[in-house]
Order: C-alpha cells, then sequence, then structure tokens
C-alpha cells in the first residue's frame, strides 16, 4: 500500500523539556483538503509547526511523498514543496500587494509565467488586483490573510499549510476565505492541511480531519464523520 502524500508520524516534541505532542499522526492523501480541529491550547499549532521543520521532534518521522524530511529546515521543505501561511500575516507591510506576490515568487526563475501566476491570484482574490498598488500594511486583516495565501501561491506549492487562517477575521470573509481554499485545491491540485478553530466551516471544506486534545490525536476519519459525531457537535460544533 503507497504511503500518503504527506504524513507525520508518531510526532513526539515541544519546546524545551517540555512534550506538547504525543505520538500524533496526521496523514494528508494527494489532493485532499485535511483539517486539525481542537480546543485552545490542544497542541494543533505545534503540530503544523513539527509538519513545517520549525518544532525539533524527539520522536517520529515526517514525509512527504515517502521522502523522509524529518531533518530538513523549513526552508528546505519550502524547495520541496511545501507553503506555509502562519498566524501572523506573513507579508511585507511596507511593500505593494504586487511586490508582495512578485517576492513570494523571487526564486523562480520562469518569470514569464510568475506574470501569469501573479494574473492568477488576482483571479482567486479580485480585491486584490484592485489593491494591486496599495500599500500591504494598508490592507484589512482579511485583504492581509488573502495576501498571505497569494504570496504563498506564488511558490507553486505542492502542498498548503495553514495556521487559524480565520484567526481575527470577520465571520463572512472567513467564508469567502474557505470557499477560495476549495477553488485552489479544486483547480489548481494543491494539497492543503489547515489548523483551524472554527471547526464547523473548517469541516465543511475538508475531505478528512482530526481532533486533537493535550497533544494526542483523539479522533480522525472522514470530515463528514468527524462533523456527525456527537461528542464533536457538542464540544466544537456548540450543537
Amino acid at each position: 500500500m503507497a504511503e500518503p502524500f504527506l504524513i507525520g508520524e508518531n510526532m513526539t516534541g515541544g519546546y524545551g523539556a517540555v512534550d506538547i505532542l504525543h505520538s500524533c499522526t496526521i496523514a494528508v492523501e494527494k489532493g485532499q483538503i485535511a483539517v486539525i480541529v481542537g480546543p485552545n491550547g490542544a497542541g494543533k499549532s505545534t503540530a503544523m509547526k513539527a509538519v513545517f521543520g520549525m518544532l525539533n521532534l524527539r520522536g517520529g518521522a515526517v514525509k512527504l511523498q515517502g521522502e523522509d524530511i524529518t531533518k530538513l529546515t523549513p526552508q528546505a521543505r519550502v524547495r520541496k514543496g511545501m507553503g506555509f501561511v502562519p498566524q501572523t500575516h506573513n507579508i511585507f507591510t511596507t511593500m505593494t500587494v504586487e511586490e508582495n506576490l512578485q517576492l513570494g515568487a523571487i526564486t523562480r526563475k520562469d518569470k514569464a509565467a510568475v506574470t501569469s501566476d501573479i494574473e492568477r491570484m488576482y483571479d482567486h482574490f479580485p480585491v486584490l488586483k484592485e489593491r494591486h498598488t496599495q500599500q500591504a500594511g494598508t490592507l484589512s486583516g482579511g485583504e492581509q490573510q488573502m495576501l498571505a495565501v497569494a504570496r504563498a501561491l506564488m511558490l507553486r506549492p505542492r502542498l498548503m499549510l495553514l495556521d487559524e487562517p480565520s484567526f481575527g477575521l470577520a465571520p463572512l470573509i472567513v467564508r469567502d476565505l474557505f470557499k477560495i481554499l476549495g477553488k485552489i485545491n479544486r483547480e489548481d491540485k494543491v494539497t492543503i492541511l489547515v489548523v483551524e478553530q472554527n471547526a464547523q466551516l473548517a469541516l465543511e471544506l475538508a475531505d478528512k480531519a482530526y481532533v486533537i486534545e493535550t497533544g494526542r490525536i483523539v479522533m480522525s476519519g472522514s470530515a463528514s464523520e468527524i462533523a456527525n459525531n456527537e461528542d464533536v457537535r457538542k464540544s466544537y460544533l456548540g450543537y
């Protein structure tokens, strides 16, 4: 049986001498959208950092398309095709929207394709086209998050990691952003792993879901199965 496109297998690690993750396994098939949900402080963002190489694991491994990347730096993982959008917007606030997009593709040599990809980002995020000459720091929170996603996509990642993309955003903006992520997944064939506090919306978007509590995966399955689980509904969905 073939290995998943991405697998963080039995990941154990944390900060200093304290382990936050305890033998967590998260697997994502090629072309899927997978989501990690759970209460505040459960280890969701720590799991994402472990996948991206921002956390030294004391146990377990991370593999991308069968290749062990556990020892690689985040920069090396980007070169392997990972894109990462952290909670804090990964943009340059004093640069324009378009300059941010160009900088996202700075390592690429295919300049004509870069220009084409910028137009494609404007198709995904029309508001960015309207603001293309505007300084990124003057954008609204939702617009900055859209720019952060678009900037990460300029590297043409095979896998996109998003840590709490809805953080601090109005509900209507969040729903629009999640619709765009679904479109990117379908049209650009980008596999997506999302850490998200808005469990209901995330489960609507995803194919697969993991529930994490106190650094341990306590439940996993299809997103619809998790969404219809009574314990999950009571604990995270509010009904």
